[in-house]
């Protein structure tokens, strides 16, 4: 049996009432749900910016694997879950959940991620927050406090995912909030249009969807597309920036999120690149010594198939990284981790995203079909550089389930 991993986590939360309704879970095609893996290939770093042995991070030291626990927790009283879990769509936690609560229950599985808001901005609850319904965005497609309930029942720590910039029901709705295009219209990336995160009024929505999903029970928000499109800024408009970068601009909204969610877990998920790249090199608002700093996790999400072909990770180069997955989170934590040790005061814990899906699209000769041996080996790579904390992601969440340790 599981030990408890739930005890602790506070009653006092941002909304005194939430009304609810249950709702039975409407049926939708898994491609609806379908998020983020394949919309773009990590850059490569431009040649002047790309590592040298010089540059390369000390490995971690033989056995060191605590480091997620050394550093002060920002929410001393929530208790500590070192989480190893999967993420879920709205559909499959609406229609599969007992195949995933057996799953945590006989393995080391412990945690799930959950869609609230996903990449098409769809709200996947019967949500109460006036401007979900206003333009149309509520999709439901589970019962949020009766799916809470049961994993909560089984020992399983739940974390409610909210995509926050990337949606488009939101720019299309509400035009005033969107990124524009140079050329006129909203702008369009990967067939998305992108809310504007310098605009203050955009930032709101998405704070309360996250006090309804704590208020109805999830145990931690994770923040996902916290960031500005991965496209050409030449063709974005994007008004009165008060003279900020991106990233200061990203920052800020996190800074606020905490101060809006002040008992709240938070979490943020990011380019794992910017734990290579200097600065915000990626011209996407994250910088990795920086993003996190009002978060208690950061989730780099460092898929082997999206890093470019020939990518140097910490001074060694990868020619087709989608081959070499422990290398390759081995280098990415190893160089992760020897950049936040020179942060002084950091606190949120690192959690990595790992592969395990099989990305056919990079190129004849460049993938790997990603089965139970490609996942342990991403996660002994994970331990390798001294980490042990890790969240699968497939976007049609048909995972590996040999890859999982028995209990």
């Amino acid at each position: 049996m599981k030990k408890r991993i739930l005890n602790g986590i506070a009653a006092t939360l941002l909304i005194s009432t939430i009304a609810v309704s249950s709702t039975a879970c409407e049926t939708k095609t898994m491609a609806a749900d379908k998020p983020k893996t394949q919309e773009t290939q990590t850059p490569a770093p431009a040649a002047n910016q790309e590592n040298t042995e010089k540059d390369k991070a000390p490995a971690a030291k033989p056995g060191n694997t605590s480091t997620n626990s050394e550093n002060p927790f920002n929410n001393a009283d929530k208790k500590r879950v070192k989480a190893k879990g999967l993420y879920l769509t709205a559909t499959s936690a609406g229609s599969r959940l007992k195949h995933y609560i057996d799953l945590a229950n006989t393995t080391e599985i412990n945690s799930y991620v959950i869609d609230v808001k996903n990449d098409y901005g769809n709200v996947c609850y019967d949500s109460k927050v006036p401007l979900a319904k206003e333009i149309g965005a509520i999709d439901v497609r589970y019962d949020m406090e009766k799916v809470v309930k049961e994993l909560h029942d089984n020992n399983i720590y739940a974390i409610a995912r909210i995509v926050c910039f990337k949606d488009p029901i939101l720019a299309k709705s509400k035009p005033e909030l969107a990124i524009k295009n140079k050329n006129g219209g909203l702008y369009v990336h990967n067939g998305m249009n992108w809310v504007n995160a310098y605009n203050k009024a955009a930032w709101e929505y998405n704070i309360e969807l996250a006090k309804e999903a704590l208020a109805k029970g999830f145990d931690e928000v994770q923040f996902d597309y916290i960031r500005f499109p991965d496209g050409r800024k030449s063709e974005m408009v994007f008004g009165d920036t008060g003279g900020k970068k991106m990233n200061e601009t990203v920052n800020e909204y996190l800074a606020y999120a905490r101060q809006q969610l002040p008992g709240a877990i938070l979490s943020g998920d990011v380019f794992a690149i910017i734990c290579e790249s200097p600065g915000d090199t990626e011209g996407i608002g994250q910088v990795w010594e920086e993003v996190g700093k009002s978060l208690d996790y950061v989730y780099p999400m460092a898929y082997p198939s999206h890093y470019a072909l020939g990518q140097r990770i910490n001074g060694v180069a990868f020619p087709k990284p989608d081959l070499d997955p422990q290398g390759v989170i081995k280098q990415t934590f190893i160089k992760a981790k020897a950049r936040l040790e020179k942060v002084e005061g950091y606190k949120p814990k690192v959690r990595a995203y790992l592969q395990d899906f099989t990305a056919t699209w990079i190129g004849k000769g460049n993938w790997q079909y990603y089965e139970d041996a490609q996942v342990r080996q991403q996660i002994q790579g994970l331990k390798e550089a001294g980490y042990d904390e890790w969240i699968l992601w497939d976007p049609m969440n048909n995972y590996r389930e040999g890859a999982f340790a028995k209990e």
